[in-house]
């Protein structure tokens, strides 16, 4: 089994989100932030389409791109934080189920 067969596609899209974020806040431009979140998604991608198939891959991929969407307007408000941290827990629990109802 490969080292990367251990890490869970929700904890990567997780890192992708807040990583993106604090990347993007702290060198203060966005197209790094967004080259860090589109990297954790073409890996979560990846791994969905192996173990998911398409279907759910494009479910989980537009989840995933909506939860950055998503955080903006919900960043208004909450706070950026708050909005970030809300929407990649809602993105993990989303990938997680998918994931785990898939493999039982």
């Amino acid at each position: 089994m490969s080292p990367s067969a251990l890490v869970r596609p929700s904890l990567v899209a997780v890192t992708g989100l807040v990583a993106g974020f604090a990347v993007a806040r702290t060198t203060k431009r966005r197209e790094v932030g967004g080259a860090v979140f589109a990297t954790a998604g073409a890996w979560c991608a990846r791994r969905w389409w192996k173990t998911l198939g398409p279907g759910p891959t494009v479910g989980l991929v537009g989840i995933y791109a909506g939860a950055m969407g998503g955080s903006h307007p919900l960043a208004k408000r909450i706070g950026a934080w708050p909005s970030v941290m809300a929407v990649s827990g809602l993105t993990a629990v989303v990938a997680e189920l998918a994931t785990r109802r898939a493999a039982g």
